[in-house]
């Protein structure tokens, strides 16, 4: 597709059920008139003004000619030559307090056209409501899902810190500790492992194990003989692998419902989850210097947070059994905001999100004052990090299931009356 102008302008192949763009409610006839062996031709796809533009080559058919006869009497559409759109002119009452309701029975008593015209959605998504109960296609950018990271940015920002990562490892390193201690409780042993989020490679493996690394970054996964994917768009089969590990990244991923779910579908039967990152209260300080710094306009620079009691649900959610949700507090003390700064963009923790405005060094001078004047008695300043650890099993029979309500044998109070 081009874009010229306001509209958006291109050649659609014929797909079975394809999304058009709504133009305040208004759906695009030609599309669902269009016979099913027929190509869709040239045709304007209207840009969600207050009129819509057809092809008239395509609107062949009685009950198209017929619905799309009914419309223009009530005057919202206007025809318009192939590749050129034609203004047209009507009250602007009609699309803000007009509400009319048109219902077509085709000849075939198969398919049913409702179409509804009235006050603009609050919500994006209701300019794109299905035609079908097909998944739309996605022919208008409309219907794209809007990431919070972006992803070009963190592959290359992995990439940059990639030689010296050891510097700024602390992090990870306590995060990998503790993932480690609480293997250590597992009396099972495992044989095929994946580091998700493998950063420099740093996660031992297990003797006699065999263990897959991934990481967003080239270089990061090159350093570890990898594989380069995101977390939430893993490309492993089903039942890959007996122990899943991820220390410090997903709490820069996009999707993390999602990279969860796909997690549990690569883990083989009664296989362990076992997960780290930084979660909500950390950076405190720091985000309290730079709104301090920007006043009443602050720019979004920390990225959104997740707190320990929804890492617990969107475990649930995702379908793992017996899951558990912890939180520990690391307390890092630093000179100066610049230190802290450095240490993040060292880790590849520095704000990723789309749209992200460049501090200025004026600004940053007042979050480097504002920072210091939250110092100690000895003039280092503490930042919190909270380190979320998530556990979670595959679903499995051999697990321990609970009990049948109504199956116990002894009455709990009876178990808690002190003894005579």
């Amino acid at each position: 597709m081009k874009w010229h102008g306001n509209e958006q302008i291109g050649r659609l192949r014929h797909q079975p059920n394809h999304m058009t763009r709504d133009c305040f409610g208004i759906r695009d006839a030609s599309a669902i008139f269009q016979p099913k062996n027929q190509g869709a031709g040239d045709r304007i796809i209207g840009d969600r003004r207050t009129n819509a533009c057809m092809d008239w080559r395509l609107l062949q058919t009685g009950a198209a000619k017929r619905v799309v006869a009914a419309i223009m009497r009530e005057g919202q559409i206007t025809s318009c030559a192939p590749r050129r759109r034609q203004q047209s002119q009507f009250a602007p009452t009609i699309a803000t307090k007009l509400m009319i309701s048109h219902r077509y029975d085709l000849a075939t008593g198969t398919a049913r056209w409702q179409r509804q015209i009235g006050d603009k959605p609050e919500r994006s998504d209701e300019l794109h409501c299905p035609l079908s109960g097909c998944e739309p296609i996605g022919t208008s950018i409309g219907v794209d899902n809007i990431d919070i990271f972006d992803r070009a940015v963190r592959r290359r920002r992995r990439d940059r810190v990639a030689n010296d990562y050891s510097t700024h490892d602390f992090l990870r390193a306590y995060m990998i500790e503790g993932l480690l201690d609480r293997l250590s409780s597992v009396s099972r042993s495992f044989s095929h492992i994946l580091d998700l989020g493998a950063f420099d490679a740093s996660f031992p493996a297990p003797d006699g194990a065999r263990i897959v690394r991934l990481d967003a970054g080239l270089r990061f996964a090159a350093l570890g003989c990898g594989v380069a994917a995101d977390e939430d768009r893993l490309p492993f089969a089903d039942a890959s692998f007996d122990l899943v590990v991820s220390a410090g990244v997903l709490d820069g991923v996009n999707d993390l419902p999602g990279a969860l779910t796909l997690v549990r579908r690569i883990l083989r039967p009664d296989g362990l989850f076992l997960a780290a990152f930084t979660g909500a209260g950390s950076l405190t300080k720091l985000q309290s210097a730079l709104r301090h710094a920007e006043g009443d306009r602050p720019a979004a620079r920390i990225h959104p947070q997740i707190d320990v009691r929804s890492a617990g649900d969107l475990l649930m959610r995702a379908g793992f059994a017996l899951p558990v949700a912890d939180v520990e507090t690391l307390n890092v003390r630093y000179g100066s905001i610049l230190g802290l700064l450095a240490d993040l963009r060292g880790m590849a923790a520095s704000n990723i999100m789309p749209g992200r405005v460049a501090l200025s060094r004026s600004a940053l001078m007042r979050a480097a004052d504002a920072f210091t004047a939250l110092a100690d008695a000895d003039g280092k300043i503490s930042e919190c990090f909270n380190i979320i650890f998530l556990t979670g099993w595959s679903p499995s029979a051999t697990q321990p299931q609970p009990a049948k309500r109504g199956s116990a044998t002894r009455s709990l109070t009876e178990v808690l009356k002190p003894k005579s």
